[in-house]
């Protein structure tokens, strides 16, 4: 039985890493296709697209400073294209006020402080000491990119429902950061794998609490279900008992006239 060298193992996580980004970066399609039929972007927000804008640009940036990094500068390309593509739709379709946002956050964001990143650490640092200076930058951002789902669990386990959390998305999301780690691990780069560590953990926890709390949602809409016929019903005796009263008031009152007038 032949085993594969750990070149081989690079290029096949690498290009599989590749292929599943792919399919996240194409995942809001779905989104921007309803914008497109809606004529208007009002109703969504245009962060995530900058933010993972920026995620793509720094990363293309560190694999340029790489070495046999082609497999990176791939996706990340790639990534950079359909996210504006993204935005600018987006900003096509969005009403003013929200266009003003999303133009702002481009220019401070993706404008200003990346081309201060690149700025400085073309100045202050030279070689292998400015690679790791871009991959330290980039694995702090991934890992800050990594924990923003948690706001998100902590919506599931308040409202238990995971009507906010779509189990394809944390299965792929998953499946990415295993994939990535994977690549990072065996061309020895940990800026690539220790980042994806944390969003294998977490991509797993979302898939633990998607399964614990899928059935939930259900049951708290028959819980109200049961309420509001339950409700209905006491408002419908009330109303009953009302009508009776209001009958009887009534002719003790037609027999007061009646009486007074005999």
């Amino acid at each position: 039985m032949t085993h594969l060298s750990v070149h081989q193992l690079q290029f096949i996580f690498g290009l599989l890493g590749n292929i599943i980004s792919f399919m996240v970066f194409l995942a809001p399609m779905p989104t921007f296709w309803t914008i497109y039929k809606k004529k208007t972007s009002e109703g969504f927000h245009s962060i995530p697209y900058v933010v993972a804008l920026m995620s793509a640009m720094l990363l293309l940036y560190y694999a340029v400073l790489k070495t046999n990094a082609i497999l990176l500068i791939s996706i990340n390309s790639f990534g950079c294209v359909i996210e504006l593509f993204y935005i600018a739709l987006y900003l096509f379709y969005a009403p003013k006020r929200q266009k003003i946002f999303t133009l702002k956050m481009l220019v401070m964001f993706n404008l200003g402080s990346y081309g201060v990143m690149v700025g400085g650490t073309m100045l202050i640092f030279h070689g292998n000491k400015r690679t790791d200076a871009v991959g330290w930058i980039c694995a702090a951002f991934n890992l800050a990119v990594f924990a923003s789902p948690l706001s998100i669990m902590k919506k599931v386990i308040t409202t238990k429902s995971v009507e906010y959390m779509p189990f394809s998305l944390s299965f792929f999301l998953t499946l990415s950061a295993t994939m990535w780690f994977f690549y990072g691990f065996f061309i020895k780069d940990p800026f690539i794998a220790l980042p994806n560590i944390v969003g294998f953990v977490l991509g797993m926890i979302q898939m633990i609490m998607y399964m614990i709390y899928r059935g939930r949602k259900r049951n708290v809409l028959e819980g109200k279900e049961e309420k509001l016929e339950e409700g209905g019903k006491k408002y419908e005796a009330n109303h009953q008992t009302l009508s009776t009263f209001n009958n009887q008031r009534a002719t003790k009152e037609i027999n007061m006239i009646i009486n007074n007038n005999a």
